[in-house]
């Protein structure tokens, strides 16, 4: 078992163990908390525009995001259709939905891990 370090703490309360979570393939993120949020807000709007617009970014940002999701996996993650009669859209693949169930468990997973740390470090 590690030695306890808590002796070394100033004031128990003032910390914390923090930490970042995301995929990466050939040591480039793919996947994390920011591209997640996007596909939710692509499949609850059905528009990269408007997604984009209610995460405070430029439509080139988001629309650079989703290639680069598309490319680094296997299967794309957004389907893009042109205007027209019905007008343009995006809507969420199968994959992308497996995507963002398996990050969103694997980040409560993670979350559990840190606040077990805290723990940890405080009260050992």
């Amino acid at each position: 078992m590690a030695k306890k370090i808590n002796h070394l703490l100033k004031a128990k309360e003032n910390y914390t163990v923090a930490g970042t979570l995301w995929i990466e393939h050939e040591g480039e993120r793919c996947f994390g908390v920011g591209r997640m949020e996007l596909l939710q807000l692509i499949g609850n709007t059905g528009s990269i525009n408007k997604a984009a617009k209610e995460m405070g970014m430029s439509y080139k940002k988001a629309w650079n995001m989703i290639s680069n999701l598309n490319t680094q996996w296997k299967e794309p993650m957004v389907i893009t259709q042109s205007g027209g009669e019905g007008g343009g859209g995006s809507s969420l693949t199968k994959a992308a939905l497996e995507l963002i169930t398996h990050h969103t468990a694997m980040r409560k997973r993670f979350l559990h891990f840190l606040a077990i740390e805290k723990e940890k470090l405080i009260h050992l």
